[in-house]
């Protein structure tokens, strides 16, 4: 057995026990446990800040840039048209089965891999920082964002500056150099309530009806080079009327925005408000557009893989990170978030194969004799 064929089998291995674990955004304790306990096993000193796992590479050298290799181990809620038990990692026809598997399990386990093929390295031109994080699928504050300014994660670095960072996600192993932005609003529109049978009232529910006709032909069309066009989606939509026989006053939707690098947040719902009678409130304008220069030396290292860029159209932690960070992983985001949603463990083999000759070639210029893998 090779060292891949190795790494490979761990990795294999600790994604089934995540899948085990339930690990939903902000209920991530047991699986930040699961990952301690593996850095342990491996002999990895680590640290912890609420549910976020972290370590640095043996030889850590405070006079030398640091490279980040982040991903999350939250996931999402399963939806009813599972067919297979999600939290029973499944490997059948070739696949690997479970809640989390693709999003981000696979990812995850594949850079914490490839952090560990390059643990005890030294002469390294760059430091290695691993972290397994919390709260990605709702944006969480208490996430990456939490971890970037915790005291413990700040010391660990000694000052060494970030320079680039990893962030785990399904690609199929291509770059994503670019995203799209979110912005979530919250829209209320309001009417006059009265008696359905005697035509009285102003219904909300058809003022808000009028909105989202309205958002299908929104004008946010300005172009991107590496992005799509705008897209706004209404995703909710409730009232508080109880009685059939009521019209109602109030009408609550959210509208989910995602936003190209041709707009700012500020701009995007300024157009939306002078569209729209109903009242526009952003949740944040954390969740910004990014992207990460070509000639940046993770992405020419990819480059010289055969990898290829492009602009991915959904948001991932890589949007709450001050220094350029590249988006990419094994799996297919097609298959986030679906029933009976997989990875192959080819796929993680292939992952950890290339990210270990990336981070050679970024770091060192190219890979040599000594190449982790």
């Amino acid at each position: 057995m090779n060292h891949l064929e190795a790494l490979t089998i761990k990795a294999v291995s600790l994604l089934k026990e995540l899948v085990r674990t339930p690990s939903f955004s902000r209920e991530e304790g047991p699986t930040a446990d699961i990952l301690a306990a593996w850095l342990t096993t491996e002999g990895i000193p680590h640290h912890r800040c609420l549910h976020n796992v972290f370590a640095t590479n043996l030889h850590f050298n405070p006079t030398l840039p640091t490279l980040l290799l982040n991903s999350h181990h939250d996931t999402v809620r399963p939806t009813n048209e599972w067919t297979l038990d999600p939290f029973q990692p499944l490997e059948q026809d070739g696949r690997l089965h479970g809640l989390g598997s693709n999003d981000a399990g696979g990812p995850l386990v594949t850079l914490l891999s490839t952090f560990l093929a390059f643990y005890p390295r030294q002469g390294l031109s760059h430091n290695l920082v691993v972290a397994a994080t919390a709260e990605e699928e709702i944006s969480g504050t208490n996430g990456i964002e939490h971890l970037l300014q915790d005291p413990s994660f700040l010391q660990c670095l000694q000052g060494s500056p970030i320079t680039g960072a990893i962030v785990g996600e399904p690609t199929r192993m291509q770059m994503a150099v670019s995203e799209m932005g979110l912005l979530v609003v919250d829209a209320l529109a309001l009417g006059k309530a009265g008696h359905a049978a005697r035509n009285e009232g102003e219904n909300a529910l058809y003022r808000a009806m009028k909105d989202i006709q309205w958002l299908q032909t929104q004008p946010l069309d300005r172009p991107s080079e590496m992005l799509s066009k705008c897209r706004t989606t209404v995703t909710v939509m409730h009232t508080e009327n109880k009685a059939h026989n009521v019209v109602p006053d109030k009408c609550a939707f959210i509208v989910d925005v995602r936003v190209n690098d041709q707009y700012t947040f500020e701009e995007v719902l300024q157009i939306l408000q002078q569209g729209m009678q109903s009242q526009l409130k952003p949740r944040s304008y954390r969740m910004k557009p990014t992207s990460i220069c070509s000639q940046h030396p993770l992405v020419q290292a990819g480059l010289q893989l055969g990898r290829h860029c492009y602009g991915s159209p959904t948001t991932s932690d890589k949007a709450l990170m001050p220094f350029p960070a590249l988006k990419m992983g094994p799996g297919d985001s097609a298959r986030s978030h679906t029933a009976d949603e997989y990875i192959l463990p080819g796929e993680i083999e292939e992952g950890i194969s290339i990210f270990c000759q990336l981070l050679e070639r970024a770091m060192q210029g190219s890979a040599g004799p000594n190449s982790t893998i």
